[in-house]
């Protein structure tokens, strides 16, 4: 077969089938229109998004990203997305039934923001992750301004209406490191199913990796 045409028939096979890896796959998906989130929200993601199905077919989550995700800088030790900031937007996801976040507590099924936030050296969230930084889930409803800048106080207050409870909602942030497939789905050596893509921020891309099924080691 003549190399040029080798060439196309590769890439007509990777831009044509979903990305599978450890009985998870995922499969691009059109613009992001929770009748609950505000225009300003639908207007700051990307066009179009990811489907994330588990093993049996069925949909656990559709995730999209923003246009650009605001950067910043932490020295927070502990850290591996330094570059993010504070409170800032990463991503928005719809879960079609009810889940458990990171913390096992209920997740209605809709759709959430997804804020980038740090642990406190208070003691208080000890053991959940062995990284220090995280991402929280906050209602869309309850969170209309993706430019919006919160304190870290504010951010877990919005997130405790995901969870009902004294507990803000988390999702488990892990590092890129090693990863080669983008998109993709893949269980972790902890067992947690995780979901990684590469983001834009501003003129560039970075990797990030977020735990989508798996739960804190007790």
């Amino acid at each position: 077969m003549p190399t040029r045409l080798l060439a196309l028939c590769f890439l007509f096979l990777t831009i044509s089938f979903p990305a599978f890896a450890d009985g998870g796959k995922v499969e691009p998906i059109g613009a992001f229109a929770d009748p609950s989130a505000s225009e300003a929200l639908k207007k700051a993601l990307e066009p179009k998004g990811y489907r994330v199905s588990l093993a049996d077919g069925s949909v656990l989550c559709e995730i999209w990203f923003p246009h650009a995700i605001v950067t910043g800088k932490t020295d927070a030790q502990g850290a591996v997305y330094t570059w993010l900031a504070e409170s800032a937007l990463i991503a928005v996801i719809t879960f079609p039934k009810a889940d458990i976040d990171f913390r096992k507590q209920g997740i209605k099924p809709g759709s959430y923001t997804l804020r980038y936030a740090v642990h406190p050296q208070d003691g208080n969230h000890l053991g959940i992750s062995p990284i220090r930084d995280f991402l929280l889930l906050v209602p869309v409803a309850a969170d209309q301004d993706p430019n919006a800048k919160f304190k870290f106080e504010e951010l877990t207050t919005l997130s405790k209406k995901t969870s009902g409870s004294n507990h803000p909602s988390p999702m488990s942030i892990v590092s890129p490191e090693g990863i080669s497939a983008w998109p993709s789905v893949f269980e972790d050596e902890n067992g947690h199913l995780v979901f990684a893509a590469r983001v834009k921020n501003g003129n560039s891309e970075s990797p990030v990796a977020f735990v989508v099924k798996g739960v804190a080691e007790q």
